[in-house]
């Protein structure tokens, strides 16, 4: 996919859809749609049916937290009307917030699933590390204006690549069945001011990234050695952990699926990072036997049996 493209508007897309959503997450209670507060699904699922013309349910990639952003969230459906890529497109981004974009539509095959069949989610939380408060960043950073050691929290951050239980990092309130994860890499980089903490894995628990960005700075502030990660996992308690880093510095970059759905390649966001030059898909995907089983799994819908 090349930064600029027009979009067909005269080909009315059939069958099952995947689209590419982005969004700033402030004012947001979260993706997932909720009877008492704003959220990014409830936006998007109104804009399709006024596209569509009828009611749109979507599926997304991963349920992001209150305040959290995305610039690479994928979503799917199986809409109710036929319209072409550009009507999806332009019409949806005309009845959505400011706050929230569709940036491409791609038909896929009835066995694609945004949830269910990812195989990894890709997400970066963004330190500003300066003296002076954020002004024009400061919804998407988090601020700490004590000197931080990226190299240090880079090496402590290796603890917790491979399959391991997170208990320590998870939330007292995640209703995952398992503490059980495995994480595929993590990285933390400087670029002047900003330190990014990059990391991937099949799947994380209620504010596991966000615990271990609070655990990393506290390494990378010289507050805690290098081996305090290993020893919080270790420990399988949250209680034992560290703080919370808030929401504003948790960006949701990637969902990577079997090669075969071929859907758009995009430079990884946020776009404060964009002189990194990185592309989707350039980190190589562990064939561990998880995702190996997950590339066979198949979501397409059975046919109605006739008596």
């Amino acid at each position: 996919m090349t930064l600029f493209y027009h979009f067909d508007e005269t080909q009315p897309l059939t069958g099952r859809l995947a689209m590419g959503i982005e969004y700033d997450g402030t004012r947001f209670c979260g993706f997932q749609r909720l009877k008492h507060a704003a959220s990014v699904q409830a936006s998007v699922e109104d804009a399709l049916s006024k596209v569509a013309g009828a009611p749109v349910q979507i599926h997304a990639s991963g349920r992001t937290d209150s305040g959290v952003h995305a610039t690479r969230q994928i979503i799917h459906l199986d809409p109710p009307a036929q319209r072409s890529e550009k009507a999806w497109v332009f019409g949806a981004n005309t009845y959505l917030p400011r706050d929230v974009s569709v940036r491409w539509v791609k038909p896929v095959s009835d066995d694609f699933h945004s949830r269910l069949g990812a195989l990894g989610r890709r997400y970066r939380y963004l330190l500003l590390n300066q003296i002076s408060r954020p002004v024009l960043e400061r919804h998407n950073v988090t601020w700490c204006r004590d000197p931080l050691d990226a190299d240090a929290m880079h090496r402590a951050a290796q603890a917790l690549v491979g399959e391991h239980d997170f208990s320590s990092f998870r939330a007292a309130g995640c209703q995952s069945k398992t503490p059980w994860r495995q994480m595929h890499f993590i990285d933390v980089k400087r670029f002047g001011p900003l330190v990014m903490i990059d990391i991937q894995g099949n799947a994380f628990l209620h504010h596991m990234i966000r615990n271990i960005a609070g655990a990393l700075a506290s390494v990378g502030r010289g507050a805690q050695d290098e081996d305090y990660i290993a020893r919080l996992l270790a420990l399988k308690n949250r209680k034992m952990g560290d703080v919370t880093a808030p929401a504003c510095g948790l960006h949701f970059v990637d969902s990577i699926y079997d090669e075969r759905f071929a859907l758009p390649k995009e430079p990884l966001g946020p776009n404060l990072l964009a002189f990194s030059g990185e592309w989707t898909g350039e980190r190589e995907l562990p064939e561990t036997p998880r995702v190996a089983a997950r590339r066979k799994l198949t979501f397409a819908k059975k046919p109605q049996e006739t008596p």
